[in-house]
């Protein structure tokens, strides 16, 4: 019996079973995976990591940037450059929440444990999220003022009080934890950690792209619906051509609650 087995809390065999037994069980394997202490610190690192350098790098070059680089400038941008990255860990250790178990076999004992199986997918969807939640939310928060008040120096920050800010430095958090239950979602229905993975990055990273191939105005009218870029519309100071920040993110909630959808369907029709 692995480690993190053994660490799992039984349940009890004569009625017992509730779904904050099947939610702590679940937090109990995902704190007990190495892959998820890794991935979530290099999302916290490199959230609060990045913005800091940027920052520090474009204060350093300020008085000798061009004029119209000057003028371009949003030091929001700065602080949120960390996300970038961050989605990717993210995303990923969402799609391994689910298949690292399909992969060691360990989803048998989970399902028998939990016949009624949607339970271990609802308690695996909750934790994921409030983790994510909880660590990225004060990443970004603190790479809002770090960023800033290295950017203060050349008096080009932004007030978190600003018009829009606190939605763009708190939507950053909401839009990690949707990014993170996408990827769960996906690595539901495909149950291989390699194929989640590849579906998950070629869904986010790679369609927008391959929206070029379209007539210019298809391009235009849909590529504002594509997960990556309706998500962001959340944070974007100035939309231009995308959806209203919170209509964005509805589309990208709708894209995950799909695949979350999806994976519940199939978890109860197929074999383990």
């Amino acid at each position: 019996m692995s480690a993190v087995a053994q660490r799992i809390p039984p349940l009890e065999p004569t009625g017992g079973l509730s779904q904050t037994r099947v939610m702590a069980s679940e937090w109990t394997k995902l704190r007990s995976v190495r892959s998820t202490k890794w991935a979530l610190a290099a999302a916290f690192v490199l959230t609060i990591g990045l913005p800091a350098l940027a920052a520090a790098i474009v204060a350093h070059h300020w008085a000798h940037m061009d004029p119209r680089d000057q003028a371009d400038f949003n030091p929001l941008d700065i602080s949120i450059v960390g996300v970038q990255i961050a989605q990717l860990a993210i995303g990923v250790l969402g799609v391994l929440v689910i298949t690292a178990e399909y992969s060691t076999g360990m989803i048998r004992a989970s399902m028998t444990a939990v016949p009624r199986r949607l339970p271990v997918l609802w308690a695996k969807t909750v934790v994921y999220a409030v983790v994510t939640f909880a660590l990225m939310v004060p990443a970004i928060l603190i790479a809002f003022f770090v960023s800033q008040a290295i950017l203060s120096r050349r008096d080009i920050d932004v007030a978190f009080t600003a018009a829009g800010v606190p939605r763009v430095v708190l939507g950053a958090g909401l839009y990690l934890v949707v990014i993170g239950l996408f990827g769960l979602g996906l690595g539901a229905i495909v149950r291989n950690t390699a194929g989640g993975i590849a579906l998950f990055a070629g869904l986010l990273f790679v369609l927008p792209p391959l929206m070029n191939v379209l007539p210019a105005s298809w391009n235009a009218s849909a590529s504002p619906y594509v997960p990556l870029q309706a998500g962001q519309a959340l944070l974007r100071l100035q939309q231009g051509n995308q959806l209203a920040p919170w209509t964005g993110f509805a589309v990208l909630c709708a894209y995950a609650a799909a695949a979350i959808a999806i994976a519940a369907v199939l978890l109860r029709r197929r074999d383990v």
